[in-house]
């Protein structure tokens, strides 16, 4: 089972999670499937243990398939619990579309394209997400931490898809990976999710091992490792409302 959770444990790895960049990460050693869409999820890989629903512990050797779903309970419940102290109207969540093979000929489609090979996405025509499997199994083999950054990613999407046009950064990924922050940990103060040993290794090298080559320069570029990690790591301190333009509150 994974350790109790404590506050000052969270500005710990919070902090540690920016170190971790600055002193380097592993994992670059195997590349990750191609990311052609939109919006891929980032995600955390590495073998050590990753982050575990309470009660349930996936880190213990929970399938891929049983992290996904706890990921997905853990990031509706914290949009769910938190969305009236953050915005006005109501919440409702995406539609889980879940898991499809862009390797096939018959994979969804977002419009009138068909899902992209090895990545997961947000789509606002339909208003769901979903991932290519062998995106996750890649990263689940490293570290099943992974598969809880690519949900939260999107979820991120789906958020920005409900919020006034003023609370959308113009650099939609980073938002996106700042939400993720600010859910996974803002999770584990609530009690619904609890780090163990690697998980802030296993973040950053997801984050790292997804970036793009070149820093953030359009709106459908993810950002480079430092952007990715840098952004991450602020809503993992500061929350959701340290995400929106201009720190918001």
């Amino acid at each position: 089972m994974a350790v109790p959770w404590y506050p000052r444990s969270w500005a710990a790895l919070a902090a540690a999670l920016t170190l971790f960049l600055v002193t380097g990460c592993g994992g670059g050693d195997v590349p990750p499937p191609a990311v052609e869409s939109s919006s891929p999820a980032p995600g955390p890989p590495s073998s050590t243990p990753g982050p575990s629903t309470t009660g349930t512990g996936p880190g213990g050797g929970g399938s891929v398939e049983e992290d996904i779903q706890a990921a997905v309970s853990v990031t509706n419940t914290y949009w769910r619990t938190h969305w009236s102290q953050l915005f006005t109207g109501g919440y409702g969540p995406p539609r889980v579309a879940g898991a499809y093979d862009g390797g096939t000929p018959g994979a969804p489609v977002c419009g009138d394209a068909p899902l992209p090979d090895d990545n997961a996405v947000y789509c606002p025509d339909g208003d769901y997400i979903a991932w290519d499997m062998d995106l996750m199994r890649w990263g689940h083999a490293r570290g099943d931490a992974w598969v809880y950054l690519v949900i939260a990613h999107e979820w991120g999407h789906a958020v920005q898809n409900r919020l006034d046009a003023g609370l959308v950064d113009l650099a939609r990924e980073l938002q996106a990976d700042c939400l993720a922050g600010a859910v996974l940990f803002g999770a584990a103060q609530d009690g619904t999710l609890t780090f163990e040993d690697g998980d802030t290794e296993e973040l950053a090298d997801a984050l790292t091992a997804l970036a793009d080559r070149t820093p953030w320069t359009d709106v459908s570029d993810h950002g480079d490792a430092s952007q990715r990690v840098s952004y991450f790591s602020r809503g993992a301190r500061s929350g959701v409302k340290s995400c929106l333009p201009n720190g918001i509150q």
